[in-house]
């Protein structure tokens, strides 16, 4: 039973379906994990680059007490997944991807909870310095009247 619910959330992280060998092998330890994602992080922007390290800090301290099994394969998969996102070439610009469907849904209510505060966090990340300018002006504007 054990085996075959590691292999269905093996399968949930990539596009063809996984052995359970095949998952293990394209994981990697916490730590070196942990060290690869932030050395990653070095080669985007200052801003993303603090958005991003402040949330692999959190993430892993959160999950530093995890037991099961079945979800120390989960957040390392998908923490592995991200890092084979990220742009090896720091002149390539990363813009990360889409969420698909099916991840949405197998998600917690607090997971997504996390990720719309995560959105909130990131909205002016994206938006071109001539915009946020523009925002703090109105702002401005609004609290003197």
């Amino acid at each position: 039973m054990l085996r075959t619910t590691a292999v269905r959330l093996a399968e949930s992280v990539s596009k063809a379906p996984l052995t359970l060998q095949q998952a293990g092998a394209s994981l990697l330890p916490p730590i070196p994990l942990y060290r690869a994602l932030l050395r990653a992080h070095r080669r985007l922007s200052i801003d993303m680059r603090s958005l991003g390290d402040d949330y692999v800090k959190a993430e892993f301290r959160r999950h530093r007490t995890i037991d099961n099994p079945l979800h120390i394969i989960g957040f390392l998969s998908q923490w592995k997944l991200y890092l084979d996102d990220l742009p090896a070439d720091p002149t390539q610009e990363f813009r990360g991807r889409k969420l698909d469907s099916a991840v949405l849904e197998k998600m917690s209510a607090e997971q997504v909870g996390q990720l719309y505060e995560l959105m909130h966090a990131t909205k002016n990340v994206w938006k071109p310095i001539t915009e946020l300018q523009h925002d703090a002006d109105a702002a401005e504007r609004m609290n003197n009247s």
